[in-house]
């Protein structure tokens, strides 16, 4: 599996888990509903910014990946041509 789809499996996953989470929250909750919904609220500002840093992450992540391919593609290109011109100078 490549780097790309496990980090999409991860925050799918993470995703689940946060509302499973929240469901399981509801239906074991002691405190009264408003404070139940409080607290739910506060989680899930909490997992949509870690879900925000993940997704920026994974951004930055590619984006150096994709830079690293590009450089050595392009000193690839160059190796091959300057190899070429010894050939045809030799």
């Amino acid at each position: 599996m490549s780097r790309d789809s496990s980090g999409g499996s991860v925050l799918l996953a993470f995703m689940l888990g946060a509302m499973a989470g929240a469901a399981v929250a509801l239906l074991f909750a002691p405190a009264a509903g408003e404070e139940t919904r409080e607290y739910l609220g506060r989680r899930a500002r909490e997992g949509r910014d870690r879900a925000r840093e993940a997704a920026g992450q994974g951004r930055e992540f590619y984006q150096r990946q994709r830079d690293s391919v590009t450089s050595a593609i392009e000193r690839g290109r160059e190796a091959f041509q300057q190899a070429r011109e010894e050939g045809r100078n030799a």
